[in-house]
């Protein structure tokens, strides 16, 4: 049995790890939260409102 692993190993390749572990599952998903949350701190901000609130009433009194 053994001999008929090695020649397919030979054949295929090495194993590759095709996924993530639980672990890598978990800080993944506390770095997208982080992330959101420091987009929505940004976005909430007083300048950035501003700025967004200008542009917006900037386009809207365009004339064409």
């Amino acid at each position: 049995m053994g001999l008929i692993r090695r020649r397919l190993r030979l054949v295929t390749g090495p194993r590759r790890d095709a996924g993530m572990s639980t672990a890598e599952y978990a800080v993944g998903t506390i770095a997208a939260s982080a992330f959101g949350l420091v987009l929505y701190q940004v976005l909430t901000s007083g300048a950035v409102t501003d700025a967004l609130q200008g542009l917006l009433e900037r386009a809207l009194s365009a004339r064409p």
